[in-house]
């Protein structure tokens, strides 16, 4: 009876390898595949002429992307530190044993992951409308100038990374809560026992344990700036005119909008290889510091 409830484990196991498989290579393998093919062609949606390598000589000489890039690069290096910090900050709250109200605490810092970005770009344009939002109807009420939130494409992009903090803050939280209460209780202890204060704790013992967590939490947010879309296209729409035009808008504007698929698809490899460097960057860096 053991032999055969083991077989028929086995086989539920193999059916469930087999349907991942599946739904893999239709919806990663394939699509990908067929992305790298059309990056060499002319495609518009509806014939293909194999051009080989002249959408990424195009690319390369096309100041709208690297415009794009450069402003997605902007994005990501100034939004996943403060993100991180941000996360940090409130995990170390919330997990701290003198901190009150925690249970309201993680319902206010998670309720944001339950929104979709396109709602939270929605709430944040109402919120930073230069005629009509709520922020610059509070500063005139204390006699303040109005602020250019959408005609200044700095300002803009402040918002976003604003709209960013509040909406990515819940899954870096949730992790780094989870690193954060399995540290050992005796680490602290004994640090208390050698005088040790709160500050020097914190550099000592917590951040040093959370170095698996941190790096985990830095490729995600990378790779999610990189790659951020939703929220933007509904907050900015990319404006104001192309100054917040981040990569995957580029790639959307101009496969569906301009119908140059194959030149949006070069893009999204240019983008892809940009992303698999970092990952590799990031093993190595955490490999050496287990060494």
């Amino acid at each position: 009876m053991t032999t055969r409830r083991k077989d028929k484990n086995q086989k539920w196991a193999l059916a469930f390898v087999i349907v991942n498989m599946v739904l893999f290579t239709l919806f990663f393998a394939w699509p990908g595949i067929l992305g790298v093919y059309y990056s060499f062609t002319d495609y518009t949606g509806i014939s293909a002429t194999f051009i080989g390598l002249e959408n990424y000589v195009n690319l390369f000489q096309d100041k709208s992307f690297y415009k794009a890039m450069g402003r997605t690069f902007l994005y990501t290096v100034l939004s996943v530190p403060l993100l991180y910090v941000f996360s940090l900050l409130v995990s170390v709250l919330l997990v701290n044993k003198y901190t009150k109200g925690k249970t309201i605490g993680k319902l206010i810092f998670f309720f944001p992951w339950l929104i979709s970005p396109l709602v939270a770009g929605v709430i944040f344009r109402w919120m930073f409308g230069e005629s009509f939002g709520f922020i610059n109807y509070a500063l005139g009420l204390v006699g303040m100038e109005p602020v250019s939130w959408s005609s200044d494409g700095n300002m803009a992009l402040m918002v976003v990374l604003f709209a960013t903090i509040w909406g990515g803050t819940a899954f870096n939280m949730l992790v780094m809560m989870s690193a954060l209460v399995n540290i050992p209780k005796s680490y602290y202890e004994a640090a208390d026992i050698d005088g040790a204060n709160g500050w020097q704790k914190f550099l000592n013992i917590t951040l040093p344990s959370l170095k698996p967590t941190t790096f985990m939490v830095i490729l995600l947010s990378v790779i999610h700036s990189m790659k951020e879309f939703a929220m933007v296209q509904s907050l900015t729409n990319g404006g104001p005119g192309t100054d917040n035009t981040f990569l995957v808008q580029y790639i959307y504007q101009t496969g569906f909008d301009q119908r140059n698929i194959g030149y949006a698809s070069a893009v999204s490899m240019v983008l892809f290889v940009i992303l698999l460097i970092f990952a590799l960057i990031n093993m190595k860096v955490e490999e050496r510091s287990k060494i």
